[in-house]
């Protein structure tokens, strides 16, 4: 009984995949022909090989260059795209984000409007992390160097949702809460870049800070990264008005203690 629950459940699983991958040829050629990734910049393996090495250089000694840390990620991540975006197209949500593709700019998010939502729900609470820190969701970096454009869009949503990580997380826009983020985007995600980062980050700390973040937030983040919800398959912007507590719980996040 048992057996045949599973292999029915595996056969499920890879039919939504093979028949999401047949459709999702039509999708590409709509996104070919509508140019919307227009970031491209082809570039052969040997080129590619080049540039890992050199911005993961920059990026350790520069961690500032957020174009090194962005091209660091794109030359590392292809298989480990590929398996993410397979994890989403196990999931509901994760199928719509794939198919809708939705962005996260100053432009398709109405920042006036979270302003007025209630405090403890969602929107608010990203609205008041992105005042408090004085960032906008302008900020992110374009993907350039992965060439699948599905698995470019899997990369610019990872980027895009970091600043929702933020918010759900409450870590601080901080070299140690940067850190603690990277470790629990590592749990969910298994990007070599945020290990990379975990890894030489903190050299860039103080004694006291280094002792905090890996007593502290590395434990915690390992934990609650590993065991909540995979958050690439979270639609956050059908999630402005839920509260925030609420939704912690629903996804399985606990805040670092």
């Amino acid at each position: 009984m048992l057996s045949s629950t599973l292999t029915r459940r595996v056969v499920q699983s890879n039919f939504l995949i093979s028949h999401y991958s047949v459709n999702n040829l039509f999708a590409k050629s709509l996104f070919s022909r509508e140019q919307h990734y227009t970031t491209n910049v082809p570039i052969s393996n040997f080129q590619k090989s080049l540039l890992a090495v050199s911005s993961a250089f920059t990026a350790l000694f520069d961690p500032s260059r957020g174009d090194m840390v962005a091209t660091l990620a794109e030359t590392t991540s292809s298989i480990f795209l590929s398996k993410l975006r397979d994890e989403m197209l196990r999931d509901t949500k994760g199928r719509q984000i794939l198919r809708e593709r939705p962005i996260v700019n100053s432009k398709t998010i109405d920042i006036p409007y979270l302003r007025t939502l209630p405090e403890g729900t969602f929107g608010k609470e990203y609205v008041n992390f992105l005042d408090g820190e004085m960032v906008t969701p302008d900020t992110r970096v374009k993907v350039k160097y992965i060439e699948d454009e599905e698995l470019a869009y899997v990369m610019q949503r990872y980027r895009e949702c970091h600043d929702f990580f933020h918010t759900l997380t409450k870590l601080p826009v901080s070299v140690e809460g940067e850190l603690a983020l990277k470790w629990f985007e590592f749990a969910q995600t298994k990007l070599p870049m945020t290990l990379l980062s975990s890894v030489f980050g903190p050299l860039r700390l103080s004694n006291e800070e280094r002792t905090r973040l890996f007593e502290k937030y590395v434990p915690w983040a390992i934990q609650c990264g590993s065991q909540s919800k995979q958050l690439m398959n979270v639609y956050f912007e059908e999630c402005w008005n839920k509260d925030i507590t609420e939704m912690r719980k629903e996804l399985g996040i606990y805040l670092a203690k």
